[in-house]
């Protein structure tokens, strides 16, 4: 298997890179609440990516699918209220190298072969504004917004068996200041085919005490009649499941959705501002493929 490093970027995929960028900067902060922590697998937003090389022989340069979303979510991880909110949907990709998405976030593939990728991305939190995403959050103060660091990798283990394998970590650059990683897989079901495609997987996230007691601790400052003080520790911070479909219903427009449900564990599931354990989030798109 051929692996291809990037090492020095030649001026024109320099300058393409650089207009990738600019379409992220003018199109991107509509719907950044993608970034914010919901029960959406991290192998969803990207669902299909990996696959693309096993069985298109020929992939254009550009890819640029644009469209307008809509996701019913929690307020908060843990939250039993829901909400839905709604902006644009982007996702743009330069060759095998370097991709725009709202979920996704800005990155390149510095590894990449015939079956798999690896590479960095930066993406963006909302954080959390206490008491404006619930009265249970009053007292708790904010996890202010901030840019997340990503380090990615999947492999698709073969056009006979497309099974898809992903981990990936991310470190908060401010907010919570703290590590989060998944450990994700899916393939493709019955049913799918040029028109209409569907994935379904497991997911895994894991997360250090520092990220977990920034969600999910409770300090003495905060603590009060019916919040008690609580020290999350890292590990497992849930499981879960999802289903990605996209339809092809006419010439360069198509469908997206996907569902999932996570389940909190370990100390995020204990914790005194976990209101509901097991939460669920869908979102719709429709999109125009240029």
């Amino acid at each position: 298997m051929e692996v291809a490093v990037t090492q020095q970027i030649p001026p024109r995929t320099a300058s393409c890179i650089a207009l990738l960028l600019a379409c992220v900067a003018l199109l991107g902060a509509g719907k950044a609440r993608a970034q914010t922590p919901a029960p959406l697998a991290e192998w969803q937003f990207s669902a299909g990516i990996p696959l693309q090389k096993l069985f298109q022989d020929d992939i254009p340069d550009w890819q640029v699918r644009l469209g307008a979303a809509a996701m019913l979510r929690p307020r908060y991880d843990g939250s039993s209220e829901y909400i839905v909110v709604g902006g644009p949907s982007i996702d743009i990709r330069y060759r095998d190298l370097a991709f725009a998405s709202i979920g996704e976030g800005l990155g390149l593939n510095l590894l990449r072969g015939k079956n798999w990728r690896a590479g960095i991305a930066l993406t963006y939190n909302l954080g959390r504004r206490g008491q404006e995403d619930s009265p249970h959050l009053d007292g708790m103060g904010n996890i202010n917004p901030a840019p997340e660091g990503k380090l990615f990798a999947e492999y698709a283990v073969s056009k006979e068996f497309p099974l898809v394998l992903r981990v990936d970590a991310r470190r908060s650059l401010g907010g919570s200041d703290g590590w989060i990683g998944d450990i994700g897989a899916y393939m493709p079901l019955p049913g799918s085919s040029e028109r209409f495609f569907w994935f379904a997987g497991p997911t895994v996230t894991l997360a250090d005490s520092r990220y977990m007691n920034a969600w999910y601790g409770v300090s003495a400052a905060q603590a009060r009649a019916d919040r008690p003080q609580y020290h999350a520790r890292g590990g497992i911070k849930s499981y879960g499941f999802g289903v990605t479909s996209v339809w092809y219903f006419a010439k360069h427009w198509f469908a997206s959705s996907d569902v999932a449900v996570s389940q909190l564990a370990g100390d995020a599931a204990d914790s005194p501002i976990t209101r509901k354990r097991t939460n669920a989030v869908f979102d719709l798109s429709v999109n125009y493929e240029f």
